[in-house]
């Protein structure tokens, strides 16, 4: 082979390696995550990777922590995952409220208004931890118009609360509910706070179509989810 027409070749091999990069990293990330949280729904892990990487795409940071919330779920079991994506392995897997309008046991309303009381769906990027009259929690913001970027204005935050409790949910058929916070057991709170203040991702999932439809954060590329959404409502 002539030497130009190798030193052609390479680069164009090269240049696809590169271009190539982002979806390779995705599906290992994403087949990583899966296999560290057996129990979650593969599904959403990876929708929730696919908002990560489309929040680089628009420009923000990369985060070093990802949680994932599945509130087709009910509260009585642990709903919430906290990944840490440099090393991927799974942090925190633990019991999640959701707002008392959102639902019973069950949640399946969902709101961005203010004083709806309700859980909103979507991407979050947290801010900085701070000590309120719910103890110690994090702010949030939400990324998705129309859907939760409502919820710096609203407070919702990730604090401890005395009514996550799986002696609660075997009591009572459900966990107590918030005023739309993720709320999680008050016993890991501060460390769960600790590893996703200041940059990091939250991810909240329910198989709602106009969201799955509409979120820039899951349809950033030519793909589209809405269509084999619906699968994703069952673990």
């Amino acid at each position: 082979m002539a030497p130009h027409r190798f030193g052609c070749l390479m680069t164009a091999l090269l240049l696809t390696a590169f271009f190539s990069l982002p979806a390779a990293y995705a599906d290992s990330l994403e087949a990583a995550l899966v296999k560290a949280a057996p129990d979650a729904n593969a599904k959403v892990i990876a929708l929730a990777v696919r908002a990560s990487q489309c929040s680089r795409a628009q420009g923000t940071s990369p985060a070093q922590r990802l949680a994932v919330i599945d509130y087709s779920l009910p509260s009585t079991v642990q709903r919430l995952w906290v990944f840490d994506l440099k090393q991927r392995k799974l942090l925190f897997h633990e019991l999640v409220a959701h707002g008392r309008n959102s639902g019973e046991n069950m949640a399946s309303q969902f709101s961005n208004q203010n004083a709806s009381y309700a859980t909103s769906l979507g991407l979050y990027r947290t801010q900085s931890s701070y000590v309120g009259q719910n103890g110690y929690s994090l702010r949030m913001e939400g990324l998705e118009p129309g859907f939760n970027d409502n919820a710096f204005e609203r407070a919702i935050v990730i604090h401890g609360a005395p009514y996550v409790s799986p002696a609660l949910a075997r009591a009572n058929g459900r966990i107590g509910r918030s005023l739309g916070c993720p709320a999680v057991r008050p016993a890991i709170a501060h460390r769960l706070i600790d590893s996703m203040k200041d940059g990091q991702l939250l991810f909240s999932y329910y198989p709602d179509q106009r969201w799955l439809k509409s979120s820039s954060y899951i349809n950033c590329g030519n793909a589209t989810v809405a269509d084999s959404s619906r699968s994703n409502s069952s673990p």
